[in-house]
C-alpha cells in the first residue's frame, strides 16, 4: 500500500513537472507557431503573446540557451514545441583567418522548447563555389537565410548551394539550384510559402523570382528581373481579390501573381538596393529601404505601374537594412547605423517621433518585432533594447549583450518567451 503511494505520488509530481515546462506552449495554442521569417505572415508582430520579459540578463529570465555548432544571421523558427535554425561552420569564423573554403558546413538544427535540447542536427555540403569571406560577406557569413514551415516539411535556402526541403525529422526530401553567382555582400532572403509553391528571391544568384514546387523541387515559375534586392518577400492579403506578393527591388515594387508569377504591377519606390522586407495590413504595402533612408505606401490590388494611382505617400525617413513593422495604425522601424528609433502614422506617413536610442546600440541588421505591447530590437554587439509599441517614445529596457559573439538573427516569440540567437548559442528568455 505504502509503495503504491509513494509511485502515485512520483507520477503526479512528473506530470506536474511536465505541465509547468510546456504550460506556455498550451497557453495560447497555434499562436505558438512562428513559422517563417519575422513569423506567421511575415510582419514581425504577434497579437496573441502575454507575460513575454521585458528584462534580463545572464542570470535573469534565462530558461535555457544552447551553445551553436557554428555561426549564424538567420532567425530560428518555432512549430509547436520545437525550434529550428541554421548556422555555419568550418570557414568565415574569423575575416583575419578565414581558413579554408572547402570546408564549408551548413547545419539545420532542431531543438526541443521545453529544455533546449538539440533534437536532432543536419549537415549540408556546399555545392558551388562561394564568395570569399571578407567585407560586407564577413558582417553576417553564410547562414542568413531564415527557414520556412507548412507544418510538414522544412525549406531552407543557402544562396548558390542551393534550396530544398527536409522533413521534421531532419530527413532529406529534394534540394535544387536557382543559380550560382555570388555577390561580395553575400545572400540572405528567406523562402516566403504560397499554396504547394516555395518562392525564392534569387536576385543574387540568378536576378529572378523563383516559384518551386514544394513536394519536389521542380521549378513552376520564375520572374526575371529582380534587381539588387536582398529582401524577403510578402505575400499581400487584398480585400476581395487574390493575394498578391511583392518584392521591393532598386527603382519599384513588384507584385506577382504567387500561383503564375505574372506580374501585377509596380510601383515607383527606392533608386538604391533594397535590404528591407516589405510588410502588408489591409491591402496595403510598407516599404523602406535604400541609403539614405526612405519610406512609402501603396495600396495593393492595382494593374500596370500604379506609382500615381495608388502610392499614397513617400517620405525620406527609412532604414537601409531592418524591416519596419505595423502596428495599430503607426508604422515602427529604427536605422541600421544612427540607432534612430522612428514612428510614422500609417495613413500619411507624418513622423511621429524620431529619438535617438540610448545608449547606443551600434549597428543593427536584425528586424524588430513586436509582442506583448513591446518592441524588441536586437543590436548586434550592444544587446537588447525594448521600446513601447505606441506613438510616444519610450525605452522600457536595455538588456545587455548574453554573450560576447555577434547578434544578427531576428527574435522569435514562442508563446510567452522570446527566441534570441547569436554566433555562439540560442537562447530562451521567459518570466
Amino acid at each position: 500500500m505504502q509503495h503504491s503511494l509513494h509511485r502515485g505520488l512520483f507520477v503526479l509530481l512528473a506530470l506536474l513537472s511536465l505541465g509547468w515546462a510546456l504550460s506556455w506552449l498550451a497557453e495560447d495554442g497555434l499562436a505558438a507557431d512562428w513559422p517563417q521569417f519575422r513569423g506567421p505572415d511575415g510582419s514581425g508582430v504577434t497579437h496573441d503573446a502575454r507575460g513575454v520579459p521585458t528584462e534580463w540578463s545572464p542570470t535573469d529570465n534565462i530558461v535555457w540557451k544552447t551553445p551553436m555548432p557554428g555561426y549564424g544571421a538567420s532567425s530560428p523558427i518555432v512549430l509547436g514545441d520545437r525550434a529550428y535554425l541554421t548556422c555555419y561552420s568550418g570557414y568565415g569564423l574569423n575575416e583575419d583567418e578565414p581558413g579554408d573554403e572547402t570546408a564549408l558546413k551548413r547545419h539545420l538544427l532542431c531543438v526541443d522548447l521545453a529544455n533546449g535540447q538539440v533534437v536532432w542536427q543536419h549537415t549540408f555540403k556546399p555545392t558551388e563555389p562561394i564568395h570569399e569571406y571578407q567585407g560586407f560577406q564577413a558582417l553576417h557569413g553564410y547562414a542568413s537565410s531564415t527557414l520556412a514551415t507548412d507544418g510538414e516539411s522544412l525549406f531552407y535556402f543557402f544562396g548558390s548551394s542551393g534550396a530544398g526541403a527536409v522533413s521534421l525529422a531532419g530527413k532529406p526530401l529534394w534540394q535544387t539550384s536557382v543559380g550560382t553567382k555570388t555577390h561580395n555582400w553575400g545572400s540572405g532572403t528567406s523562402p516566403v510559402l504560397a499554396g504547394d509553391l516555395v518562392i525564392l528571391n534569387a536576385s543574387v544568384e540568378s536576378g529572378a523570382l523563383v516559384g518551386l514546387d514544394k513536394r519536389t523541387g521542380q521549378q513552376v515559375w520564375r520572374a526575371e528581373g529582380i534587381d539588387d534586392s536582398w529582401n524577403t518577400p510578402v505575400l499581400v492579403e487584398v480585400p476581395g481579390a487574390s493575394a498578391e506578393l511583392v518584392v521591393s527591388i532598386k527603382n519599384r515594387l513588384r507584385a506577382f501573381d504567387p500561383a503564375t508569377g505574372e506580374e501585377l504591377w509596380t510601383c515607383d519606390s527606392f533608386k538604391d538596393y533594397v535590404c528591407p522586407s516589405p510588410i502588408a495590413h489591409d491591402g496595403i504595402v510598407y516599404a523602406i529601404g535604400a541609403r539614405k533612408g526612405s519610406a512609402l505606401a501603396v495600396a495593393a490590388g492595382g494593374r500596370g505601374d500604379v506609382t500615381e494611382t495608388r502610392r499614397k505617400w513617400l517620405i525620406n525617413k527609412g532604414s537601409n537594412v531592418s524591416s519596419p513593422i505595423y502596428h495599430q495604425g503607426y508604422l515602427y522601424w529604427v536605422h541600421e547605423q544612427q540607432g534612430t528609433a522612428f514612428c510614422a502614422d500609417a495613413k500619411t506617413g507624418e513622423v511621429v517621433y524620431k529619438k535617438r536610442i540610448k545608449p547606443r546600440p551600434g549597428r543593427i541588421y536584425a528586424s524588430p518585432v513586436i509582442a506583448d505591447g513591446k518592441i524588441y530590437i536586437v543590436s548586434r554587439e550592444k544587446g537588447t533594447y525594448v521600446l513601447a509599441a505606441r506613438p510616444e517614445f519610450e525605452l522600457l529596457a536595455h538588456n545587455g549583450p548574453l554573450d560576447e559573439s555577434i547578434f544578427n538573427g531576428s527574435p522569435a516569440i514562442a508563446g510567452n518567451r522570446l527566441l534570441i540567437r547569436s554566433n555562439q548559442c540560442l537562447y530562451c528568455l521567459g518570466q
